[in-house]
């Protein structure tokens, strides 16, 4: 972002720049910052002026971005964030902090870590939230542009300026309903292969995978009949049909809460190898650091389990 002379610097307009654009509201960053909405629009209008831009506009009944302001985002973030790690002392107590987070992760991630993660922050850091998105079914510079805080799953990004962390490796186990007929007798490639027809989960809807790679090696092939976006919305088609389909370790207890019985698949399947990903600029930022070591521990814990 290009400050003039004459305009000076003024970091609480980024602050406040930042708030705004994540809020895409002036009452939530009003209620953000602990001002009232008459003084954010009179701060809204400031950065205006200083940009040269209507930075957010109305459409119905909320508020968007500009081009111009989607094209600063990210790097209004790093700075607003490279000046609290600056200025924040070495000490910092969690319990002050208020910030939002964004972790971009598959559902099923959201589902498992959930429920521990929102505890540690009431726990550890009570002003910080956490936003959990779902992964898109295109990629993108995500973490860069300051979409997204943190990645957690399978990383397969290839960005240089991105920090990935590998943490363990997950198995895919075989998901079906209590009483399926392929649970009867020894469960042999050939019977997976043919006794069933199955559903695959694939954030971009492929319908061939690892599996079938696995069985073609064996000469077989299966009929996959069609696929979901999420571990979790294709458990709600398997508890109501004959279809088979795969699971990771997140998913199994969601698995079993809705009836449904995980088995082993009879195959030869590569791992699933799961890790953590953030922008560099994260990495003196001690809340982001509370954020990525409470993540790697639930997920350790998961790993201890599966």
């Amino acid at each position: 972002m290009r400050v003039t002379q004459s305009s000076g610097l003024d970091l609480n307009l980024l602050v406040a720049l930042d708030v705004l654009l994540e809020e895409q509201s002036v009452g939530g960053a009003a209620r953000r910052l602990h001002l009232s909405e008459p003084a954010m629009s009179r701060t809204l209008g400031r950065i205006r002026k200083a940009l040269g831009d209507p930075v957010l506009v109305r459409a119905g009944r909320r508020m968007v971005p500009t081009p111009r302001a989607l094209a600063v985002r990210a790097e209004v973030s790093a700075v607003v964030e490279r000046a609290r790690a600056l200025f924040a002392p070495a000490d910092t107590d969690l319990r002050t902090v208020t910030r939002t987070f964004t972790v971009l992760c598959h559902d099923a991630v959201a589902a498992a870590c959930g429920p521990d993660l929102f505890t540690r922050a009431a726990r550890d850091a009570p002003g910080i939230r956490i936003r959990f998105l779902t992964e898109s079914h295109v990629d993108g510079p995500f973490l860069r542009e300051g979409t997204a805080d943190l990645e957690v799953g399978v990383i397969d990004t290839v960005a240089p300026e991105v920090r990935v962390e590998s943490l363990y490796e997950d198995r895919m186990v075989g998901v079906i309903r209590a009483g399926h007929p392929l649970l009867e007798g020894e469960l042999t490639p050939e019977r997976f292969a043919l006794e069933a027809d199955h559903l695959t989960v694939s954030r971009r809807g492929k319908l061939h995978g690892p599996v079938d790679e696995a069985l073609a090696e064996l000469g077989l092939a299966r009929r996959v009949v069609g696929s979901v976006g999420t571990f979790p919305a294709s458990l709600f088609v398997l508890r109501a049909t004959d279809l088979t389909g795969l699971v990771n370790s997140w998913s199994v207890p969601l698995a079993r809460a809705l009836g449904l019985t995980t088995f082993d698949v009879p195959l030869r399947l590569p791992p699933v190898r799961l890790g953590l990903a953030w922008h560099p600029r994260h990495d003196a930022d001690p809340a982001h650091g509370w954020l990525r070591g409470a993540v790697r521990e639930i997920l350790a814990a998961w790993s201890d389990r599966a």
